[in-house]
């Protein structure tokens, strides 16, 4: 399925892998790279050198291409903006604000710049500072959302830019991925389903969490303050929620879920760790390799969109 993504990124499906934080390293991108779509790293609030190791050891493990996503609310996104360079990576991904103060580097590098957007305002934005594409994300998504949902985002984004468009949030089978085709998306990215693959690193408990999941139990927090966060509902949600209600403060609610993240990844904690997750955690039944998930959805969807 040949698209105007897949020949800007040199791969061979429209699939890109999410770069989540404490999840998006160098086992996932490889793999998802290796399976023919394109792998990230999460820059997430890591280091620049903890970002170069991660590159480095991603191409231990694939040929394929790769690439970076940077989160440009971190601390580190100027250095992990530069190392993207030193490391000759092609391809970023940037969440969480605005990249055009990188755009003459990276574009001077010959790095494809692909920013994250949840309005059309923004993607015009990104179109005229030199965006090769966006990723029109929907609020179904896990992590941190916008207003609009991907049907109704991503065919307005389709119609304001000429740039590539690929659909994120709600993508979880074959069905969503021909769904994304047929409102004008060039590509999907995923990142709900790669949490549960088999390279996949995060906790066991994490797993299961999303493959038991049902259709109701993701939560929203943090709309009262503007960050709204999509995770699967806990002990912690709960909490938040309660805090939300009596009127605490973004820094009290932020203390909240200080490491939330990383203690449900790394330590299993899914009481009262954040369990990112989109709201296809529901539709997740089993854990696959990278592979088997990439050729499965592929055939679903080139069977739906009568291209097999």
């Amino acid at each position: 399925m040949k698209t105007r993504i897949t020949e800007l990124l040199g791969i061979q499906y429209p699939i890109i892998q999410g770069g989540m934080a404490w999840v998006a390293e160098h086992h996932l991108a490889a793999a998802v790279s290796q399976a023919g779509g394109l792998g990230l790293i999460g820059g997430a609030n890591a280091p620049g050198e903890i970002v170069r190791e991660e590159i480095r050891q991603a191409r231990k493990l694939t040929d394929k291409p790769f690439g970076v996503n940077v989160m440009l609310m971190s601390p580190h996104a100027d250095d992990v903006a530069k190392v993207v360079v030193e490391e000759g990576i092609k391809v970023v991904t940037t969440g969480a604000g605005n990249p055009e103060k990188y755009m003459d580097m990276w574009k001077t590098a010959g790095v494809k710049v692909i920013p994250v957007v949840a309005s059309v305002a923004l993607a015009r934005r990104m179109e005229r500072y030199g965006a090769d594409a966006v990723v029109a994300e929907g609020c179904e998504s896990g992590g941190h959302i916008g207003e609009q949902t991907t049907m109704t985002l991503v065919p307005q984004v389709v119609d304001a830019v000429g740039i590539p468009v690929i659909a994120a949030g709600g993508i979880g089978d074959g069905r969503g991925i021909a769904a994304a085709f047929m409102l004008g998306a060039e590509a999907v990215q995923m990142g709900t389903r790669f949490v549960v693959s088999t390279e996949s690193v995060v906790h066991e408990n994490y797993k299961q969490r999303i493959i038991k999941a049902k259709d109701i139990d993701s939560a929203v927090t943090g709309r009262s303050h503007g960050h709204p966060v999509r995770c699967l509902r806990n002990q912690m949600t709960r909490e938040y929620a309660k805090l939300e209600a009596e009127g605490k403060s973004f820094e009290e609610l932020e203390y909240l879920t200080l490491g939330a993240l990383r203690r449900a990844v790394q330590e299993g904690d899914v009481a009262s760790g954040t369990v990112m997750a989109g709201q296809i955690a529901g539709m997740i039944s089993k854990e696959q390799t990278c592979r088997e998930m990439i050729e499965e959805m592929m055939a679903q969807a080139e069977k739906l969109l009568g291209r097999e």
